[in-house]
């Protein structure tokens, strides 16, 4: 008997040295950062620990599982959704949302990932089932906002807020890929077709243009050098004519001048008839005068255009 006391006694001790452990180990509660946990007290809300070293009282608080406060995304798998003119179309959507209340992620909603995964889902179909497949293809900023505000309004008393929905894919069926595919190719090879014909235009109107351009200053500059032709034999006329009055030439020199260029009016390989105008008579009877003695008595004799025929001139010398 004096052995088994001892024993005992060392049970008790370990045993209430397991209890102090226990109750030590469920009265602290360290809550990492960005998590919060919801405390219930004989089954009841009690209150939220915040991240940091929180006491409990044993087996009257229980911790619920802590709830991630960060923003987190979720890609949802495709969904097929009916638009107007009845076409399917297979949509990815990705939602941002954020835990703001613990307490009401944990009491108003079983499960929060999986109600915001139906209610994008439905809100998806009601979106897209107004609008026609083009529409749906190139308004996806609309419909992203729209999703957004709907989710945002219905997760508020769920404690969760929405940023942010994006839709990451709307596949068409095969045959209207192939159809748009098509319409596409159409359409570029019509816009390459205008393209080229607004540039064969462009350049057909800028080569008229440089013709016509060129056409005026050439017709320019020959009015330009006709002008000035006729502005310096002006004034070579003008300058003759000056040295002629200034010089007062007599008939004679006139008419030695005017023999002088007779040749030249002979000149040329096309001249085949020359004609000998009638001022050549009078240029030779100024040239005739001027070999008369004193310049006055021509060959026959007389002393002038008047004198009467039959007179005899002086004699040259023999």
């Amino acid at each position: 008997m004096n052995d088994v006391g001892p024993i005992i006694a060392l049970i008790v001790v370990v045993a209430i040295a397991i209890f102090a452990i226990v109750v030590i180990a469920k009265s602290i509660r360290i809550i990492p950062q960005a998590y919060a946990g919801v405390v219930e007290r004989l089954g009841r809300y009690h209150k939220t620990l915040t991240p940091g070293l929180n006491i409990l009282i044993p087996f009257i608080d229980r911790l619920l599982p802590l709830v991630d406060m960060r923003e987190q995304v979720v890609s949802f798998p495709p969904q097929p959704v009916i638009t107007e003119d009845n076409l399917v179309v297979s949509i990815d959507t990705v939602v941002y949302f954020q835990v703001t209340d613990a307490r009401a992620a944990t009491y108003e909603i079983n499960n929060y990932l999986g109600a915001v995964e139906q209610l994008t889902t439905t809100t998806l179909r009601n979106v897209v089932g107004g609008l026609n497949l083009e529409e749906a293809l190139t308004s996806r900023d609309n419909i992203n906002g729209q999703l957004r505000i709907v989710l945002d309004e219905a997760t508020g008393k769920w404690g969760i807020r929405v940023s942010r929905v994006e839709l990451k894919a709307i596949d068409p069926p095969l045959s209207i890929q192939d159809s748009m595919e098509k319409q596409m190719r159409a359409e570029r090879d019509r816009r390459a077709a205008i393209l080229t014909a607004e540039g064969t235009k462009q350049s057909a109107i800028l080569e008229a243009e440089g013709s016509r351009q060129a056409a005026i200053l050439k017709a320019e500059g020959d009015a330009k050098a006709a002008v000035l032709r006729a502005q310096g034999e002006a004034e070579a006329i003008l300058t003759v004519f000056d040295a002629i009055h200034k010089g007062d030439p007599d008939p004679k020199l006139l008419g030695y001048q005017y023999l002088q260029m007779l040749p030249q009016l002979a000149e040329g390989a096309s001249n085949k008839l020359w004609i000998i105008p009638s001022e050549l008579t009078e240029a030779l009877k100024g040239i005739g005068h001027a070999f008369t003695p004193n310049g006055a008595a021509d060959a026959t004799g007389s002393t002038g255009p008047d004198a009467p025929r039959g007179t005899s001139g002086p004699s040259f010398p023999g």
